[in-house]
């Protein structure tokens, strides 16, 4: 099986496990995370490998983190990921990816993520549920921070914070390669 099938798979299970561990109708997921029905059909069915956004959407909806959608065992109290276990999550032709490190559950969804963007490149994401803070440190490259329309240039050495409930983009806009980490903190589902 390959990796994608096994990525498909595990969502597949792991959507289903959390919907009903929530008490969540196919419809009420549907209207909590702005995915459609016929969509959360498909991905229970592993008939589709949906895309990032999709995949962020539903684990806000769940309150979950994306690790724990992609991932049905629950470790001891330390989890090692080791990097041939950690999730490319997005990528483009020229070069840019980011990498899902690490994620837990406790008091709500927490992630952390390993970020290239190439010159030229950017990443939109929709607002995340009100209350989601993001953390992200530049180690090379500047960063262009746009946050609800206004951008922030944020250099090497930098660090950031922010409340994500408004769409947010990373972009890279310089000739230098960005690389950064971010973490994310998702409020639990009430």
């Amino acid at each position: 099986m390959s990796d994608l099938d096994q990525l498909t798979q595990s969502l597949a299970r792991n959507l289903k496990r959390w919907r009903g561990e929530r008490g969540f109708t196919l419809d009420a997921l549907a209207a909590r995370s702005g995915v459609s029905r016929g969509m959360i059909i498909q991905i229970e069915q592993a008939r589709t490998n949906p895309s990032v956004g999709t995949t962020v959407k539903l684990a806000d909806a769940l309150g979950v983190s994306i690790t724990t959608l992609l991932d049905f065992e629950q470790g001891p109290q330390v989890r090692l990921v080791p990097p041939e276990q950690a999730v490319r999550m997005w990528s483009t032709p020229a070069g840019s990816s980011t990498t899902l490190l690490v994620g837990a559950d406790a008091r709500g969804p927490l992630e952390m993520w390993a970020w290239t963007l190439v010159p030229g490149d950017e990443s939109a994401s929709d607002p995340h549920p009100g209350g989601t803070v993001e953390l992200l440190h530049v180690t090379a490259g500047e960063l262009t921070l746009v946050i609800d329309g206004e951008s922030h240039a944020v250099p090497a050495g930098t660090s950031a914070s922010f409340e994500a409930g408004v769409p947010h983009t990373y972009r890279n806009e310089g000739s230098e390669t960005v690389e950064m980490t971010m973490t994310v903190a998702v409020p639990p589902a009430r």
